[in-house]
């Protein structure tokens, strides 16, 4: 099984990639998101999983363990197949998957191509309370290239992580719901209205759902989320 490829990246199609690995191309498909980090004569590595069928072994890159990770939550829902789960990882950040689980955001994963409102409500239902852990051998780097090459640090573990410790609401998560419900009937969208609800029940742990919904609006009137 390959796990990892790093080589020079020959072509670069729509949702593929191939890459040469001393004079062998293999081809990789990829997500948007990570095909983007690619250049077409450029050295790269990427992650790979194995994908085994009766009729085919197919080879799914990924420039970080992040996007990797969520690869594989994803395709464990039924009725999600690598290639739908690549169009999702192309329309979605992992800290955004993580925040549209969390809410429970139907309509965010259906800006993917594939997935419609039953498939979206199926996957926020069955990922329901699911948290995506960060790999340690990355955790302080951002993608594979800057782990292998040992070059520019970013900021994504910092990201990811603030964003899942966010998630953690336990007993306020009925004030949080009820004042999530109220913005959304004021036309907000619900991941939007979802932060907004965290960052004010974050630094105001005792507001009652009023004081929330008042202090959520203050957070969207000055465009702090």
């Amino acid at each position: 099984m390959i796990a990892k490829l790093r080589g020079i990246i020959d072509t670069i199609g729509e949702d593929y990639c191939i890459i040469d690995v001393n004079g062998v191309g293999y081809l990789v498909f990829a997500s948007s998101r990570t095909l983007g980090k690619l250049s077409r004569g450029g050295g790269a590595a990427l992650l790979v999983e194995t994908v085994v069928r009766e009729d085919s072994i197919s080879l799914f890159g990924f420039a970080d363990a992040w996007e990797k990770e969520w690869f594989l939550t994803l395709t464990k829902v039924q009725g999600v197949g690598a290639k739908v789960c690549l169009s999702i990882l192309s329309a979605l950040s992992p800290v955004q998957l993580a925040q549209a689980v969390s809410a429970q955001d139907k309509a965010l994963f259906t800006r993917a191509n594939g997935v419609g409102p039953k498939l979206a409500a199926r996957i926020v239902t069955e990922l329901k309370d699911k948290i995506v852990t960060i790999p340690p051998e990355v955790s302080a780097k951002g993608d594979l290239n800057s782990v292998l090459d040992g070059s520019n640090e970013n900021a994504e573990a910092e990201i990811y992580g603030d964003a899942l410790a966010e998630m953690a609401v336990g007993e306020d998560s009925g004030r949080m719901d009820d004042a999530i419900s109220a913005l959304v009937n004021l036309g907000y969208q619900k991941t939007e209205a979802y932060r907004a609800v965290n960052l004010a029940l974050k630094n105001n742990p005792e507001a009652d759902v009023s004081a929330l919904i008042k202090l959520a609006l203050k957070e969207f009137a000055t465009k702090e989320i």
